[in-house]
């Protein structure tokens, strides 16, 4: 027997007994209508809403889709939703259980009920990433020739984890981490709506924060611990549920943090400072309390590249390449393993030597170009590979580095208007020392030096 997404025994269990079902489970939406946020991906037309055979008519049939996103954003949702609303053969894989014989076994069912009896299948395939190369060339004939149309949900950059054959058979669907906005209006739905706690609870403003803090965009995180702390809250005969039961709950305590308000930005200015400051456990106390209340590891991580030019600089070349490469693999895999990251960045940059020469080196270069010190283009440095620049003087006189010994040509390079000015003032910070010397010995060598 083929795998079934929702089997019928667990959906007439569901049905029969609502109450013994997760509240995840019980406030699944059941039209593409209900699913909360992902309105980029449900506009009319588009791709999900041909799947369930809106506006699936003519000659163009509905294409396969790989569904990457964070988890907690609606895949499997959305997966849930097609196999109730379409016509189609529905059958689900996991590719943390499943290999090329069970993708083998789906396939020839389909082309079965293809043939015999006119029935198109959709495959569900979560968890694709897990899928070996070979395991994914199994899906391309199926894929390609239309006996199946797939979904594919994956939590891992597609562009690394999924096989280019596939990627460009199928369109690439990307699922945005939840709002809040979104996320409140799942939890109200579900304290009200008779398929979740049925109005039997109210939900203070502090709770409810506090809840969808600890959420961080996940939905389903956000409806379980809303049914633990309401069981905890109807068991002590409560008729609300209180901040402090929500704490209790779920072990975490409330981050007295406002994404939005002035603690956002007084904690990722302590954050900052403590990190120029060079005190690594102020940097990981600020740190750990924008990641307890949910902040987005994407804006950490802009910061902390930031800080990288702007206090480090060239006292240590290698600050900036690794808070980029943290930047980028807070991208690709989220919380909560990307807490690490960004605290393995945050202790190389507040113990790295500190330097702010490049920050006032640009800023007193803009400061002089804004009032106006700037001039024209020296003639010998102005283009000369167009016809006619050579009678206007351009690039006459030039003198090529690479053709000097010491790859030092002592010509005007500046602006008369500031050609005596000297914006870099390095440390002896670092390794910044170095560079240092390189200036000294530059600027001399320019005869920028009084010599």
């Amino acid at each position: 027997m083929e795998p079934d997404l929702f089997t019928a025994a667990a959906e007439d269990r569901q049905e029969k007994d609502p109450a013994g079902s997760p509240l995840a489970v019980r406030m699944r939406p059941r039209t593409l209508d209900e699913v909360v946020g992902q309105q980029h991906l449900l506009k009319p037309g588009s791709p999900l809403r041909r799947l369930v055979g809106e506006g699936a008519t003519g000659p163009a049939g509905p294409s396969s889709v790989i569904l990457w996103g964070p988890p907690g954003t609606g895949k499997t949702t959305l997966a849930y939703v097609v196999s109730k609303a379409t016509n189609k053969r529905f059958v689900e894989l996991s590719a943390i259980t499943a290999g090329v014989k069970e993708v083998r076994a789906v396939i020839d069912g389909a082309r079965r009920a293809i043939g015999g009896y006119g029935k198109e299948t959709v495959l569900f395939l979560d968890e694709i990433h897990r899928f070996s190369k070979a395991q994914q060339d199994s899906l391309l004939p199926a894929v390609e020739n239309r006996w199946v149309t797939l979904i594919a949900a994956t939590t891992e950059n597609p562009y690394f984890s999924i096989i280019s054959p596939l990627l460009s058979r199928s369109l690439l669907l990307t699922l945005e981490p939840l709002t809040d906005d979104d996320l409140r209006d799942l939890v109200r739905r579900a304290l009200t709506d008779d398929r979740g706690l049925k109005g039997s609870l109210t939900l203070p403003e502090d709770t409810e924060a506090h809840l969808l803090r600890i959420a961080g965009g996940d939905a389903r995180r956000a409806l379980t611990a809303l049914e633990a702390a309401a069981g905890a809250a109807l068991d002590q005969g409560e008729t609300g549920i209180s901040l402090q039961t929500l704490e209790q709950t779920v072990d975490r305590a409330a981050v007295k943090y406002d994404r939005d308000g002035d603690q956002h930005y007084d904690v990722a200015s302590a954050l900052i400072k403590s990190i120029r400051g060079s005190d690594v456990d102020a940097a990981l106390h600020y740190l750990a309390r924008m990641i307890e209340a949910g902040e987005d590891p994407r804006f950490i991580a802009r910061r902390l590249m930031i800080s990288a030019s702007e206090d480090i600089g060239l006292a240590d070349p290698n600050a900036l390449p690794i808070a980029v490469a943290a930047a980028q693999a807070v991208a690709m895999i989220g919380f909560p393993e990307a807490a690490l990251t960004l605290s393995h960045v945050t202790i190389a940059l507040a113990l790295a030597p500190k330097s702010n020469a490049a920050t006032t080196a640009i800023g007193a270069a803009l400061d002089d170009v804004r009032k106006g010190l700037a001039g024209p283009v020296p003639p010998h440095l102005r283009d000369g590979h167009y016809k006619g620049a050579a009678k206007l003087g351009h690039a006459q006189g030039y003198v090529y580095p690479h053709d000097l010994p010491e790859g030092i040509a002592a010509q005007q390079y500046a602006p008369d208007a500031i050609k005596d000015r000297e914006y870099y003032e390095p440390t002896r910070h670092g390794a910044e020392a170095r560079y240092a010397d390189a200036v000294e010995w530059t600027r001399q060598h320019l005869g920028r030096d009084g010599s």
